[in-house]
């Protein structure tokens, strides 16, 4: 059970709103405070119009509500000897709608349904205020909600184009230009890597001497998909006879259209998806 707690103040009278798991409860104890005389709440809890409210109220949201119980308490309420108390009221009944708590904030709590009906019993313009309050608390944590969720969509915002600017700069793959087009590679590997990446294994390893692994070994998801493509219409280029210049140009620039769509399409998210549904 968990518990939230915040003040409003009805009539000069600080009260506790409680959230807890199953609803809205406002501290009657609380409510006492603003009622002149000696009253208490096992006076209101013995009132025979109070039970039959409070058995109605149960019967609509609880389903564990024991009505066994509920009918000998109706049968005593309102005679002169007959007291009872919120925790044998809960106790008995396995009601909701009511809650003894211990600790700092600890009192009887009533759900905001029994809550307003008690505020009738300190005075009509008493219940008419408390009900004014907390609608105003409902309403300003709405704003609040709302704005924090306005400021985490629009962060989400700029972070996707911070992802996918870096994408642009740093993962799609350059052009090649005319020194990569003309130089022969010692094998058909690092040809993919040229074209994918943008240099030789050799050149990427130069480049990061404190990596444990290769330049594969550290590419994204997206890439080693493009990879393997490449891979495939490498072979095909080879069968028609293309250079290997014109297959570095022509791998290349797939290479690139292939990464693109991969990215700003978010293509691999969307097939992860499909895949936990499934």
């Amino acid at each position: 059970m968990t518990k939230k707690n915040e003040i409003i103040r009805v009539k000069d009278t600080a009260i506790t709103v409680s959230h807890f798991d199953n609803g809205d409860y406002i501290s009657i104890t609380d409510i006492l405070k603003a009622k002149d005389g000696d009253f208490f709440i096992s006076d209101w809890l013995r009132n025979r119009n109070t039970v039959e409210y409070l058995g109605i109220w149960e019967s609509i949201y609880n389903p564990n509500f024991n009505y066994g119980e509920f009918a000998i308490i109706k049968s005593k309420a309102g005679l002169n000897n007959y007291k009872i108390s919120v925790k044998e009221w809960v106790e008995k009944t396995n009601a909701i709608g009511l809650k003894a708590t211990a600790g700092r904030y600890g009192g009887t709590y009533a759900h905001k349904d029994i809550a307003f009906e008690f505020g009738m019993w300190i005075s009509p313009e008493f219940k008419i205020y408390l009900i004014q309050e907390f609608d105003r608390l409902k309403n300003d944590e709405q704003q609040r909600l709302s704005a924090e969720w306005s400021f985490q969509r629009t962060l989400a915002k700029v972070n996707y184009h911070i992802h996918t600017d870096a994408i642009k700069e740093h993962i799609i793959p350059q052009i090649v230009n005319e020194k990569q087009k003309t130089f022969t590679y010692a094998n058909e590997a690092d040809l993919l890597n040229v074209a994918l990446f943008g240099k030789t294994a050799a050149e990427w390893r130069a480049e990061n001497p404190n990596s444990k692994g290769n330049i594969r070994d550290e590419a994204m998801l997206e890439q080693l998909v493009v990879l393997s493509n490449l891979e495939s219409i490498n072979a095909l280029l080879i069968r028609d006879g293309l250079s290997q210049k014109d297959r570095l140009v022509r791998l290349n620039a797939i290479a690139i259209t292939q990464m693109k769509s991969l990215t700003e399409h978010n293509l691999l998210k969307q097939l992860k998806e499909k895949n936990h549904e499934r």
